[in-house]
């Protein structure tokens, strides 16, 4: 199963389309938080439309699965079919298991000790803006990164893929690998 693995998309539709372009097709959308709103720290930028963001969420035709952002508020769950509003999502799929959470309360340590103790391989976290891939104490982490917002170094928007046990994140700019990983290694 390929599974897209986005972050930070802050009410921008043209980077959500963006990002389902270079991404291509897949079956599952992890999401981990800051969905619609652009946060009182972030710019308002020029393709900032949470309403049209919004409308196009809720046309996505396979599952969606968020986790709660430090700017999702209860007002955007009025606006979109799926939950938003907590902390921490899980899925398993094919034999992967993955803690998805915006990681703005916990150190990458305690999301590993949580991961490791629910007997989970991956955990996906945001809210930085800065894509990468780690391994703490035996499990993998992966940012992929703002698909609205970037804020590391080129500021290329970025979004991540789950596939077979590897992981690619893509510059959404240029269509290209940003950085690539497996589960465990």
């Amino acid at each position: 199963m390929r599974i897209a693995l986005v972050s930070d998309t802050h009410g921008d539709p043209t980077a959500w389309e963006r990002a389902l372009e270079v991404i291509g097709d897949v079956e599952l959308i992890c999401h981990s938080g800051d969905v619609l709103y652009h946060g009182i720290f972030n710019p308002i930028t020029d393709t900032y439309d949470p309403r049209r963001l919004a409308t196009m969420l809720n046309e996505v035709a396979f599952p969606m699965i968020h986790a709660r952002g430090n700017c999702d508020s209860e007002v955007d769950q009025m606006a979109l079919d799926n939950h938003i509003l907590s902390d921490f999502a899980f899925a398993s799929v094919e034999g992967t298991r993955i803690l998805i959470t915006h990681g703005h309360k916990n150190t990458e340590q305690e999301l590993a000790a949580m991961a490791s103790k629910a007997g989970m391989q991956l955990v996906q976290r945001g809210h930085t803006h800065l894509p990468g891939i780690r391994q703490v104490e035996g499990i993998t982490i992966i940012n992929p990164g703002s698909v609205a917002l970037p804020k590391q170094e080129g500021e290329a928007p970025t979004a991540a893929v789950l596939e077979d046990g590897r992981l690619t994140i893509f510059d959404l700019r240029e269509g290209t690998v940003f950085a690539e990983g497996k589960l465990g290694a």
